[in-house]
């Protein structure tokens, strides 16, 4: 790794299980998802609120008499 350089990590007898290998890649996912879960929070936190309702507007209030 300091060197920069690729080696046989089995002909230098260092021996990785897979359960390793699969839990940083789990772990990493993991940390991406929560990383975009915060953004969303963030970035919905910014925008205005939609008023309630939802009606049509300028069609009069019904009945008059």
């Amino acid at each position: 790794v300091y060197k920069a350089r690729v080696h046989d990590l089995g002909a230098l007898g260092i021996i990785e299980p897979v359960r390793v290998k699969k839990q940083a890649i789990q772990s990493a996912s993991e940390a991406a998802e929560m990383i975009l879960r915060i953004d969303d929070i963030i970035a919905s936190r910014g925008k205005p609120a939609s008023p309630a309702g939802g009606g049509m507007g300028g069609m009069g209030g019904g009945m008059d008499m």
